[in-house]
């Protein structure tokens, strides 16, 4: 199975990077959620894996745990994201993890996983149909997909937020041909995608998992890393970067609940026969 760390010309796709010592440091709530994920997780512990979008591998290392006897492959499409994963990694697992750059939906292995695992992770890619035809193909005969990401109305009042400040005077020209770049499916779309692309025992359902911070930096750290780092791509200064956040920020000050976010997590699951 593949998984070397090379940047290669993969690195040439991906415009969007992480930064990933920020994201290491603030992502407790989708480790929080990835951990309740791996507790429905039934494995034997030999089975050889990929981490979809494995981040700062605060949750890979757990998966791992759970595979005494496996193998993971970890992937993401941020090189940050990998460096940092590697140095998390690599001291306790050796061997047993590789980490590869990979942009989704494509996915360069062929019927050889026994799981795709995944969290926070599949709402970042727009062609759901083409992501769930390539992790299909990545699977044995009995492999299985077992994910969660963002789903339904996600984050809909802190996009709301967002969109007050991006139709300012002052940020408006930099968002003028604004797409989003999330898809956040029902779980009903999902589960005919998923048989669309062969899975059988399809499952899928929407949480909510309604976020909130305890102070305005807190806040500020982690809508800045997570959330709105597309939004900042679009705008070259740096001080107009972060007059962005204070003004989302000083709303969500104010709403009622104060400074939260309004998560909803798809959990989605299928097998291969």
């Amino acid at each position: 199975m593949g998984g070397k760390f090379t940047a290669g010309r993969l690195t040439q796709m991906i415009a969007r990077e992480w930064n990933a010592a920020s994201y290491h440091r603030v992502s407790g709530p989708q480790t929080e959620w990835g951990r309740k994920v791996l507790s429905r997780l039934t494995v034997r512990g030999d089975e050889r894996v990929v981490d979809a979008g494995c981040g700062s591998g605060r949750l890979t290392a757990e998966l791992l745990r759970k595979l005494p006897d496996g193998h993971v492959t970890a992937v993401d499409r941020s090189w940050n994201m990998l460096t940092t994963a590697r140095d998390h990694l690599k001291p306790e697992f050796g061997a047993r993890v590789a980490l590869c750059q990979v942009a989704l939906p494509l996915l360069p292995f062929r019927d050889s996983l026994d799981l795709v695992f995944s969290t926070a992770t599949f709402h970042w890619v727009h062609n759901h149909p083409a992501l769930f035809r390539e992790i299909y193909n990545a699977l044995r005969g009995g492999g299985r997909l077992f994910a969660q990401c963002g789903g339904g109305p996600n984050l809909a009042v802190a996009h709301a937020l967002a969109e007050e400040v991006m139709r300012s005077e002052t940020f408006a020209p930099y968002f003028r041909d604004w797409r989003s770049v999330w898809e956040f499916a029902s779980a009903e779309v999902t589960a005919g995608r998923l048989g669309d692309a062969g899975f059988v025992d399809v499952i899928t359902s929407l949480e909510p998992a309604t976020t909130t911070f305890d102070d305005v930096d807190s806040y500020r750290e982690f809508v800045t890393t997570v959330i709105f780092n597309p939004h900042l791509e679009r705008i070259p200064d740096g001080a107009l970067r972060a007059r962005f956040i204070d003004e989302v920020t000083s709303r969500a000050a104010v709403a009622t609940p104060a400074l939260t976010l309004d998560y909803w997590r798809l959990n989605l699951e299928g097998s291969k026969l």
